[in-house]
């Protein structure tokens, strides 16, 4: 996937065009509707001071929530264009809709280096739709396009794939490249030994992910609620855990093509029980094997985690996707974040670590190791079929380097 980046386009390129930006600024907000955490605004800054330092008009297009191609005034974008223009140190104008007259008059009075944001496009259900005529509005004020929202470049949307139709170039930014360096990277080049770490709680939500990976890496980890779908596949009691009764067979057949590919295939060897899903259930840490009835298990044990730290020493490079346990429980969290502590010891020793997206973001930052970490990847879903191997709608409608 080597595509166009912000990087390949000068000065010449871009002084005084209007440049279409697309970037995910979907950040949480708090009751008092304050950002409390602006990491996807941050993110999204390099691509834009390139661009303003270059003399382009820069016009920058976001989703926010889910409104459903509905006006919601909650999910309006304007605590967003607020925290951008601290961070800038410069006036960023936010329109009150992101295609019609405002938008064509405000990006009409746009002067070079300017920054626009449009609001919310989720507000019109084209967005979603992928509906041509809407990407051709929300184009017809730009001359060319830059994706920078790798979290949504999985979905074939009107601001994220039906607008390269009409604009040119379309190149990816900053954010989108790096993401591509790292991910793709530890796919198709890696350093070896290659390791990956799945966590989450259901197979069936993990299944394309663990399949591409067996062709790929040297040991795979799993944890989190799926493993008691392994254990009863290999006959143990698993007591009231979490079990897909219709992967059974598949995590056989994923155990055999792991053992077919000479992968080593790592569970954990003990488990913390809890009597009830709760975060002052009562717990106990018992061997896999010992699992008693009533009880379910919300986390991988002590041993699992010397011997999967003792299994990462070897290794060159690291992908973690999904927790171990229930880590929002403090009772149940020692063992995502024991993996958290030792994947921060290994970047300083060398290893690639990766961080693939959705909640094993939030472990990391949880344990507040985020910053020693190789790459943490910005998108959950996106990261995910990357690592099967997808084709993402959103970069492959970018040009070709």
């Amino acid at each position: 996937m080597s595509k166009k980046t912000v990087a390949n386009l000068s000065q010449s390129d871009v002084a005084g065009k209007r440049v279409f930006v697309r970037v995910d600024f979907n950040v949480p907000l708090d009751d008092s509707g304050k950002i409390t955490d602006d990491t996807r605004i941050r993110a999204a800054l390099p691509t834009i001071q390139d661009l303003t330092g270059k003399g382009a008009k820069v016009i920058l297009a976001s989703h926010f929530g889910r409104p459903k191609g509905k006006v919601v005034d909650s999910m309006r974008l304007t605590p967003v264009a607020a925290r951008l223009s601290e961070l800038l140190g410069q006036p960023v104008v936010k329109t009150d809709d992101c295609i019609g007259e405002d938008a064509a008059a405000k990006v009409a009075a746009m002067a070079d280096g300017d920054v626009l944001l449009l609001e919310n496009v989720r507000f019109h259900a084209g967005e979603e739709g992928n509906d041509p005529e809407f990407a051709k509005q929300l184009a017809s004020n730009a001359d060319l396009y830059v994706n920078d929202a790798f979290g949504t470049a999985h979905r074939a949307h009107a601001s994220t794939e039906g607008v390269t139709k009409f604009l040119s170039p379309c190149v990816a930014g900053y954010l989108i490249e790096k993401e591509l360096q790292f991910l793709q990277a530890a796919i198709d080049n890696p350093q070896r030994p290659l390791a990956a770490i799945v966590g989450g709680s259901k197979v069936s939500s993990k299944i394309g992910v663990i399949e591409t990976l067996l062709d790929k890496v040297d040991k795979l980890f799993i944890g989190g609620g799926m493993i008691f779908t392994f254990y009863k596949a290999r006959g143990l009691n698993v007591g009231k855990s979490l079990v897909e009764e219709d992967k059974l067979e598949l995590a056989k057949a994923l155990e055999a093509k792991a053992k077919e590919k000479g992968v080593d295939f790592l569970l954990p060897t003990d488990v913390v029980l809890a009597d009830n899903f709760a975060p002052d259930a009562n717990s106990q840490t018992v061997a896999v094997e010992a699992i008693p009835d009533g009880w379910m298990g919300l986390d991988i044990g002590p041993d699992s985690v010397k011997t999967f730290q003792a299994a990462l020493e070897t290794c060159k490079s690291v992908i973690w996707n999904g927790p171990m346990g229930v880590f929002e429980f403090e009772k149940f969290a020692a063992g995502t974040e024991g993996i958290a502590r030792t994947l921060a010891t290994l970047t300083p020793q060398g290893v690639t670590t990766i961080i693939g997206g959705g909640d094993s973001v939030a472990a990391v930052e949880q344990v507040g190791v985020a910053d020693q970490m190789s790459h943490i990847s910005t998108g959950g879903g996106a990261s995910l079929e990357l690592l099967e191997g997808k084709v993402l709608p959103g970069i492959a409608a970018l040009d070709e380097a």
